[in-house]
């Protein structure tokens, strides 16, 4: 039956009623996260991490100053409102592997110029004369164990970089430092130190070992095709030697979220 005038405008109103509906929810929910957000940065830098990094006055503000909120939000590159509102209710939670990593690694407490190139040698070298910055800058739980660590697979000696231990998670946390971009290579190698300490180094009460492979650059493509289908805890994150952006940081994070939320 043809519509009437009338019907026609009825289903107009109704139409135009619904799309009031949904842009409501949408901003209520939109402003519920804004909220979160704000009340999680709160509570990671100034409450949950404050106490239990027993950190003083100038490493606190060191955190703020280098986006600590943002860099853990956005270390998988895949921030989600779940993970905002978990950590506005109970900051920065440490429960499985990919909870230490941040993205990216501050090391603006060496010195360096981020245009002057510098060695893998030499940046592991002033990581190490500065281990407390760095550790502080790992996070918690971190136990320095040693650098350029043997590992020997089949008569031939190889070295990883940096050696960790995490008593939160009871693993071995083995960091690998890149001067170029990740590589699909660098991933096989991590996992041939992992298998070694799995086998070779862990006693029955450590948990798996951790690889976190530092570059200076990384493409998320092949992050995630070297990455991808491992058995063993891989990762990779970038470092910078100056502190980052924090507007850049937050509007990165905000876009994400904001896409997650359907595109608003």
């Amino acid at each position: 039956m043809e519509l009437t005038a009338m019907d026609k405008w009825i289903e107009e109103i109704k139409e135009i009623m619904e799309m009031a509906r949904i842009r409501v929810a949408r901003d209520v929910n939109n402003t519920m996260l804004e909220a979160y957000w704000h009340i999680g940065k709160s509570i990671v830098e100034h409450e949950h991490e404050c106490a239990n990094a027993r950190w003083s006055v100038e490493e606190l503000k060191r955190q703020i100053g280098t986006s600590l909120f943002e860099r853990i939000i956005s270390s998988d590159g895949k921030p989600n409102k779940e993970k905002v509102l978990a950590m506005a209710r109970q900051g920065a939670i440490i429960e499985k592997p990919e909870d230490i990593l941040k993205q990216p690694y501050v090391f603006e407490f060496i010195g360096a110029r981020e245009q002057k190139p510098m060695y893998e040698k030499a940046l592991e070298a002033k990581l190490i004369r500065h281990i407390e910055d760095f550790l502080l800058e790992l996070g918690r739980g971190f136990m320095y164990v040693g650098s350029q660590q043997r590992v020997t697979l089949g008569n031939t000696h190889h070295y990883v970089d940096m050696v960790f231990y995490n008593k939160i998670l009871r693993a071995y946390v083995l960091i690998d430092l890149k001067m170029e971009e990740l590589k699909i290579e660098h991933a096989g190698q991590m996992n041939a130190y992992l298998n070694y300490y799995k086998t070779e180094i862990n006693d029955e009460s450590d948990n798996p070992p951790i690889g976190i492979i530092l570059c200076s650059t990384s493409k998320e493509v092949v992050a995630e095709y070297a990455l991808g289908g491992l058995s063993n805890h891989v990762f990779a994150s970038n470092y910078v030697y100056l502190i980052p952006n924090k507007e850049e940081l937050v509007n990165e994070v905000k876009y994400l979220l904001e896409q997650e939320n359907g595109g608003t």
